[in-house]
């Protein structure tokens, strides 16, 4: 688990975050129906580059490309292709960069054209159920409080979260301990202190929470294929109150 034990090791994972987080801004200007994801995905890679990072993903146990571009019934690990985005599409895009030691890591999930109301509200039920774990991620917190706050906000608007998969922590690796459950019952877990860095990433299903693989080994579908999103965001834990690194 990383500890940030001083000043300029949080300002090197502030500039981790700002590169995902300016990678997946840019992403979402150019997420539009017609695109293919590997476009999208030469896009980040591009701009990464740019910024003296190395896309943190890329070769990743394997992993052959920047982003994680996952559409609809997919959860996570989508590997960006020729195919093209269409409206009525729901996208989520992971992106994790590393520089100078230290990793971001991030993901949004992005509407394609028009969606219909309930599908908008999955998206919306599960950025605010991000925002309302990372709020729990302060000091004398313990982790599961992060954890039962997303799944009791996802569950009271009818909706699943995934339990396969789970949020981590982050710092000098891509994936460091704790693993972040989006479910759990509160005042469990370890202490959280000043100098944690965890990234915090709902994945929340219209339908259950039973997930599978597909045969590329990476790509994670809902069993039921029904829609999924998925908001991350690195946080860092200060004196002050929880610091979100992957937001602009």
């Amino acid at each position: 688990m990383i500890e940030l034990k001083n000043a300029s090791q949080l300002e090197l994972m502030r500039k981790a975050g700002r590169i995902v987080a300016e990678t997946l801004e840019l992403v979402r200007e150019h997420a539009k129906p017609g695109v293919t994801t590997l476009e999208l995905d030469r896009i980040a890679e591009k701009y990464i580059r740019s910024q003296g990072a190395i896309p943190a993903f890329k070769g990743y146990n394997g992993f052959p490309a920047t982003l994680c571009t996952s559409v609809n019934e997919q959860v996570v690990h989508g590997i960006p292709s020729l195919r093209n985005l269409d409206s009525g599409d729901i996208i989520s895009i992971d992106c994790g960069a590393h520089i100078e030691g230290f990793f971001g890591d991030s993901a949004i999930t992005l509407i394609i054209g028009e969606v219909d109301e309930e599908i908008q509200r999955l998206l919306k039920v599960t950025e605010e159920s991000l925002m309302m774990g990372i709020a729990q991620a302060r000091l004398g917190n313990r982790l599961y409080d992060v954890s039962h706050a997303v799944q009791k906000h996802v569950e009271a608007n009818k909706f699943s979260v995934v339990r396969d998969y789970v949020g981590h922590g982050i710092g000098r690796a891509m994936h460091e301990d704790p693993q972040i459950p989006n479910f759990g019952k509160p005042g469990r877990g370890p202490r959280l202190e000043v100098g944690m860095a965890l990234a915090i990433e709902p994945m929340v299903n219209m339908g259950t929470h039973e997930v599978q693989t597909l045969k590329d080994r990476w790509t994670v579908v809902t069993k039921d294929n029904l829609p999924s999103a998925h908001f991350e965001h690195t946080v860092a834990i200060t004196e002050n109150g929880p610091e979100i690194l992957t937001r602009l």
